[in-house]
């Protein structure tokens, strides 16, 4: 089958702007083959929300078949300490294992524990805002959106302050690998980090079994591996860094090229919840997620054979007429709002409530503090599109 032009998620042009594409595969194409990426593409919100249910997919195929028994190629030996890594975390194991760890992680990164955070995040929140005003301005993401998670999930795991600095490098290149077709230079890279990051966590948890952060509380849960301890703090700080930053930068962008909506935003701050779902809709930070196909499946009346890999179009399908009235038109009040920002089913996002805080905190410390926020060029984006952001944003208070 031949695959749709106007899909091209290496092109910068599409990364920047993919929501026309969108609309006319929904319309025309809502399932088809893409050759270049060897994925099925499901551009729909009933189609992607389904398939995020269906357990005939799933993030992995290991736990029902062997690379060759699936069809596909032995993974490189080299690359072993990265999905080591990546596998020991829930985001790319399916049950028994992932209903065994997300309920084990879940008696430790609690929703009260979360809940008790929001304190120090707003303090945070709030100094990093402050700062930006004392000079006058500079770049929203490097300043505020990017320190504030990194510092967050830090202060959780009892990272030392003096270490920090290592975070951010070592998320950014392990997220390298979730790009579609990474070059070899950066899957070498990814896994260095990994081997490095992977030696540190574990460190830090063998001095931290009696402590009173979220590595201790990890620890102390019965039955949690070493390995899976490492793994699961690993997932939490990339999904941390990576979707909240591009999250903040994005809703920025948004809320600066929709400017009636801003000053909406700036006369009633108690939209702050509804807002945060709006701009996760309207310019979706993690745009999509794979998975691949462990029993045949009809999408669409399009049969998807097993072994194959389906790429869902979340930022597609939070712009689907069907579900969505004027999904183009940024509406910071929207309600219902079904979006799937945070996916859906058993890998349902564990810290969605986390980053709602830290968006929420991070809008409402700039609201008050740097009231009349402006942009002063056109940001651009980077070239990645599995994890889609911006590469500054310059403001001036």
């Amino acid at each position: 089958m031949d695959h749709a032009p106007t899909y091209d998620p290496w092109s910068p042009e599409f990364v920047a702007d993919p929501y026309s594409a969108y609309a006319g595969l929904r319309r025309h194409r809502p399932v088809f083959f893409h050759e270049p990426t060897g994925q099925w593409v499901v551009t729909r919100h009933a189609d992607v929300n389904a398939l995020l249910r269906d357990r005939r997919l799933g993030r992995s195929y290991l736990h029902v078949a062997a690379h060759e028994e699936f069809g596909r190629p032995a993974e490189p030996e080299f690359l072993a300490p990265f999905w080591n890594l990546i596998r020991a975390g829930m985001l790319d194991v399916e049950p028994p294992d992932h209903t065994r760890l997300r309920r084990l992680v879940s008696k430790a990164f609690t929703p009260r524990m979360v809940e008790g955070l929001r304190g120090r995040i707003r303090e945070l929140a709030e100094e990093l805002v402050r700062g930006l005003v004392d000079r006058g301005g500079g770049d929203l993401l490097a300043e505020v959106a990017e320190p504030l998670p990194v510092t967050v999930i830090a202060e959780m795991l009892g990272i030392p302050e003096s270490d920090r600095a290592l975070l951010r490098p070592w998320s950014a290149q392990i997220c390298g690998m979730y790009e579609l077709d990474p070059p070899e230079e950066i899957q070498r890279t990814a896994v260095r980090a990994s081997e490095e990051f992977a030696g540190y966590l574990r460190d830090l948890a063998r001095s931290r079994r009696s402590g009173d952060d979220l590595i201790g509380a990890l620890a102390a849960v019965d039955g949690l591996t070493e390995d899976e301890l490492v793994g699961t703090c690993v997932l939490l700080l990339n999904a941390g860094h990576e979707a909240t930053v591009n999250a903040t930068g994005n809703a920025w962008w948004a809320l600066f090229r929709n400017p009636g909506e801003l000053e909406r935003l700036r006369a009633d701050p108690g939209l702050i919840p509804t807002a945060i779902d709006e701009l996760l809709r309207y310019d979706t930070p993690a745009p999509m997620f794979e998975r691949w196909v462990l029993e045949d499946v009809e999408v669409a009346g399009v049969r998807v054979p097993r072994g194959a890999e389906v790429a869902l179009q979340f930022a597609s399908a939070n712009h689907d007429p069907e579900v969505f009235a004027e999904p183009s038109t940024l509406d910071l009040a929207r309600d219902p709002n079904p979006h799937i920002g945070f996916g859906a089913g058993i890998h349902f996002c564990l810290g969605a409530p986390l980053a709602r805080i830290e968006l929420a905190e991070s809008m409402s410390a700039i609201l008050r503090l740097a009231p009349s926020l402006r942009l002063v060029a056109e940001p651009k984006w980077k070239p990645g599109f599995i994890l889609r952001g911006l590469e500054s944003l310059p403001v001036a208070t």
